[in-house]
């Protein structure tokens, strides 16, 4: 069980029982805060549903930031909604392969942003090359959406992490499907 209670729709003041992604413990456990709970599921659905990023390269993004923090629940959740927005299977397997300093089948981009999405989770820096090879590739507005999202899921993964946040069932099979690496292995290593 989490830290904190997870609140439902009920729970909550009527001007706040909007809030979207109710269903998900994380927004359930933040909408003790009802203000900030709106605010931060609006971010979210501002980067899945209205930033011009890729899809694609926003969710290898977020999947890495879970992946480097072993964080099960950002894992499990965005590999469902990567998956519903077409990334392929192998693209998420791609994640542990890059993590470890492998070679996968990703281009060129999708290889720079896993990288920037490590070197920002891990060290807190964005290296002057990587950030120039984004900074080709991405128009500045998306640019700044993918800089946002590794920012803002980095922060989230700590929130989950301090809150001890249950994964639901539903999305225990991606963990089956897709493990994530021991303590032990990082590209650190490799």
């Amino acid at each position: 069980m989490g830290r904190l209670r997870y609140l439902d729709n009920a729970d909550l003041a009527p001007e706040f029982q909007d809030i979207p992604r109710m269903k998900s413990n994380i927004t359930r456990a933040v909408a003790h805060s009802p203000k900030l709970a709106r605010l931060v599921a609006g971010r979210g659905m501002y980067l899945r549903h209205d930033s011009g990023l890729d899809a694609r390269l926003r969710e290898l993004a977020i999947l890495q930031v879970g992946y480097s923090t072993r964080s099960a629940y950002e894992w499990a959740h965005h590999v469902d909604v990567a998956l519903s927005f077409g990334v392929t299977e192998d693209d998420i397997r791609a994640i542990a392969t890059e993590t470890a300093g492998e070679t996968s089948h990703l281009e060129p981009l999708a290889v720079a942003v896993l990288a920037a999405t490590r070197t920002l989770t891990d060290d807190l820096i964005l290296p002057q090359p990587l950030f120039d090879t984004l900074a080709a590739a991405l128009p500045t507005d998306q640019l700044v959406d993918l800089l946002v999202a590794i920012g803002e899921y980095n922060g989230l993964v700590r929130v989950m992490a301090a809150i001890e946040i249950d994964l639901e069932p539903e999305y225990v099979r991606y963990l089956d499907r897709f493990p994530l690496a021991s303590p032990s292995i990082s590209a650190k290593e490799s």
